[in-house]
């Protein structure tokens, strides 16, 4: 018995399992790495942006576009975006694995986390969301006294001194709250979208993947910063190139966290 072939159908080769990125085994709470990471992370960021740049200012440009639209959305707008911003970074993790693994990013990509998990994303967000909500009322408790000392005028140079110590203290003290936070959501959008866990565990092992990488973070947090200033001059149009390699180094500190 022969087995006849179409001379038409499309080739076939033994591709698809190599273009699987093998990443290893997986550890809960990630590994700690060495400070020189945080650079590579940036690094392997610009690599996965290069493969499609054009797609991934495309991408920029639709995100940028619809977080605009729900900005002109008085209160409930800005509410929105905060909850949906660990969804659409699944989209943005989920794109960055499908380039990582040999395949092209795609628009779609982008709304992946509306179509996977979404529930557990959102709660992502609405966690994030109130712990800013009660954050930011501690800073107004702290600073209150001095914002009113600010405002009222005719106030001696003393007093209007000591107001802008307390209004500068709750800024510090706002800051170090919402630093474990931002941590805690950091890694989240993959750790829920790859691996199915629900909002409390993947904050908790992104919090602790952050602690045990806090150098390689300084260093990854200065680099962004000196690179965000420069994206923002020419009227802020580097950040279509900038945004997408955040969005790729996420993906990569991930992968460089999480797998031996």
């Amino acid at each position: 018995m022969t087995t006849e072939t179409n001379p038409y159908a499309a080739p076939k080769a033994p591709v698809a399992d190599a273009a699987t990125a093998v990443q290893g085994d997986f550890v809960p709470g990630g590994r700690a790495l060495p400070a020189a990471r945080g650079w590579a992370w940036i690094a392997d960021g610009w690599a996965l942006f290069k493969r499609q740049p054009g797609m991934w200012i495309g991408v920029a440009v639709v995100l940028a576009v619809i977080f605009i639209a729900l900005a002109m959305i008085p209160l409930l707008g800005s509410l929105a975006a905060v909850v949906l911003a660990p969804v659409f970074g699944a989209g943005l993790v989920t794109g960055s694995r499908a380039l990582d693994e040999g395949g092209n990013l795609e628009i779609s990509h982008l709304f992946a986390g509306f179509r996977q998990r979404f529930g557990t994303l959102a709660s992502v967000g609405l966690i994030y969301l109130a712990a800013s909500v009660a954050i930011a009322l501690v800073a107004g408790l702290v600073s209150g006294a001095g914002i009113w000392s600010l405002a009222a005028g005719g106030a001696d140079p003393a007093s209007m001194g000591a107001a802008g110590a307390t209004v500068l203290l709750a800024f510090l003290v706002m800051m170090a709250l919402m630093l474990p936070v931002v941590m805690a959501v950091w890694f989240a959008p993959p750790l829920v979208v790859f691996h199915e866990q629900g909002a409390g565990e993947a904050m908790k092992q992104s919090f602790v993947a952050c602690l045990r990488n806090i150098v390689p973070f300084l260093v990854y947090g200065v680099i962004l910063l000196l690179l965000s200033i420069l994206a923002s001059l020419p009227f802020a149009l580097g950040w279509l190139v900038l945004g997408p390699v955040v969005a790729g180094s996420l993906y990569t500190a991930y992968r460089d966290i999480f797998f031996e």
